[in-house]
């Protein structure tokens, strides 16, 4: 496990995410006071947010997040002819 600081960690972010993905922890500091703990996603015990509960599960790969967003508006879609509901109880009996 290492420290760094907070200036360190910004100048040299992607040899410490090196170290995390290895399944190295590194303590972050600020001005020697602890403040946080990056570790690998997979080692995380139990993540607050849906976001990051999600991420970890994602990097188990026991599911697969989108990898675009979805629209914020669909559009309605309208049908000629009868309702499916129709369709469905026909093909019941």
């Amino acid at each position: 496990m290492s420290a760094v600081g907070v200036r360190e960690l910004k100048n040299r972010l992607t040899h410490y995410l090196q170290l995390t993905k290895k399944g190295e922890e590194v303590i972050v500091t600020e001005r020697g006071v602890p403040i946080a703990l990056l570790q690998p996603i997979t080692s995380a015990k139990q993540a607050t947010s849906l976001s990051a509960r999600l991420a970890r599960i994602s990097a188990l790969g026991m599911a697969a997040l989108p990898q675009k967003r979805l629209p914020k508006r669909l559009k309605a879609v309208q049908a000629k002819g009868p309702p499916a509901s129709h369709a469905i109880l026909e093909d019941r009996r």
